[in-house]
């Protein structure tokens, strides 16, 4: 909204500073601060008042120490991020920008399963929450939601580097060229990134073209699928991975860092030309999001690193789990998830594995065995006798690791 009033300030009255709106790194840069006060201020509020409704997590006994005094801690503080980040966005975003509109979408829908799990947990005393049948529901519609949209929206496009020839007449003509015209026509298209490799880019449309030719104009078939798959997969790991203090919120904050990178950098043209990858026409707007949700999360991790005030519940997790998979997809990075979201693949993995190799145990032998000391697998270390901070340190190492090599897959092929 401010984006638009300065724009028209600016427009009609040339008022000095108002121009300022007009770049993304300054509002990327408002947005980060004004998530921080709203996530730092009116979050002790907001803590405040889930004690005073009681809204107090409840602990299974685990076995794990200083679990006993996590007891009545406030949960579903997830609701703090999704204020901290949807205000600034509102604010500063352009919201007629088609993936700006998506994550707001994405925001509020992840955080309304959520948040109906909390409550269910918290005021009807279900410790199960809501059924898990019913959030695999909720997670394939926003699926089908994201991948619809992505597939069949005008404004949804890519713009890929004219033919090696053609750009040398072009050079020949005039070398100081601006990028821009080394560029084809905008179109719509279902390619993304495969990382590591020489010729990095994939069209999934050529999986059902391989199946049939004829067709090819069907590639929704696939693409929606597999939208639908990495939202549920994301999520859950989020999910997953909220079981220590400060644990989720510091690598979701990671991972977002280096997402921001990615948007930034393929919705500019001439760092698309330089880096050599793909350019999304308007993608770039997204990073005001990115920064608002940065934001939001480092003021979240204020209240909630070690010892905790408030948890983020299921309010939180799905969300941001959400909220990644779809900038993601958004970015055409996805087949960089299993890198960047190590940590999230690796609480999902060792929760299978643990289940499968109990199953499988218990089938065969008569009795369940375990491959992990608890899953998921910060648990198995706090089992191993490592203090959660210690834990919570090492992972956000780990995952500043992956974000560093997610980053040079930019150039290294």
């Amino acid at each position: 909204m401010l984006y638009y009033l300065f724009e028209y300030l600016e427009t009609q009255f040339q008022i000095p500073g108002a121009s300022l709106f007009g770049f993304i790194t300054f509002r990327a840069a408002f947005a980060v601060i004004l998530s921080l006060l709203i996530s730092t201020i009116f979050g002790k509020r907001i803590i405040k008042y889930l004690q005073k409704q009681q809204v107090g997590e409840t602990i299974r006994d685990l076995g794990l120490e200083g679990q006993v005094e996590k007891a009545g801690t406030p949960t579903m503080g997830g609701v703090i991020i999704i204020l901290a980040t949807l205000i600034p966005v509102l604010l500063l975003a352009k919201l007629e920008n088609i993936y700006v509109i998506l994550l707001i979408v994405t925001t509020l829908w992840m955080g309304t399963i959520g948040f109906i799990d909390d409550y269910i947990k918290k005021f009807k005393k279900d410790k199960e929450g809501l059924k898990g049948r019913f959030k695999v529901l909720g997670q394939v519609g926003l699926g089908i939601i994201v991948g619809a949209t992505l597939y069949f929206h005008p404004e949804v496009t890519i713009k890929e580097k004219l033919p090696i020839a053609q750009q040398q007449e072009i050079l020949a003509e005039n070398a100081k060229v601006e990028s821009s015209k080394l560029f084809q026509n905008e179109e719509r298209s279902t390619k993304t990134t495969i990382p590591f490799v020489k010729s990095n880019e994939f069209d999934y449309a050529e999986i059902i073209y391989w199946i049939n030719p004829a067709w090819a104009k069907y590639a929704w078939i696939i693409f929606i699928p597999i939208v639908i798959f990495i939202i549920t997969a994301v999520s859950n790991g989020a999910n997953l991975t909220d079981g220590i203090d400060g644990l989720a919120a510091g690598t979701s904050a990671i991972i977002v860092l280096t997402l921001g990178i990615f948007a930034w950098v393929s919705g500019n043209i001439i760092f698309s030309d330089y880096l050599n990858i793909m350019y999304i026409p308007r993608v770039e707007e997204i990073t005001i999001y990115i920064a608002a949700f940065v934001g939001a999360l480092v003021g979240f991790l204020w209240y909630n690193a070690y010892p905790a005030q408030v948890f983020m519940g299921d309010t939180g997790s799905l969300t941001i789990g959400g909220i990644i998979a779809v900038i993601a997809i958004a970015v055409r990075k996805e087949w960089l998830i299993p890198v960047l979201c190590g940590i999230f693949l690796a609480e999902n993995l060792s929760v299978v594995l643990q289940v499968s190799w109990f199953k499988y145990t218990k089938k065969k032998y008569g009795e369940g065995r375990r491959i992990f000391k608890m899953s998921p697998l910060h648990h198995h270390y706090q089992k191993s006798g490592y203090h959660e901070s210690k834990i919570v340190t090492r992972f956000w190492i780990v995952g500043i690791l992956l974000a560093i090599i997610s980053i040079v897959t930019l150039k290294i092929r």
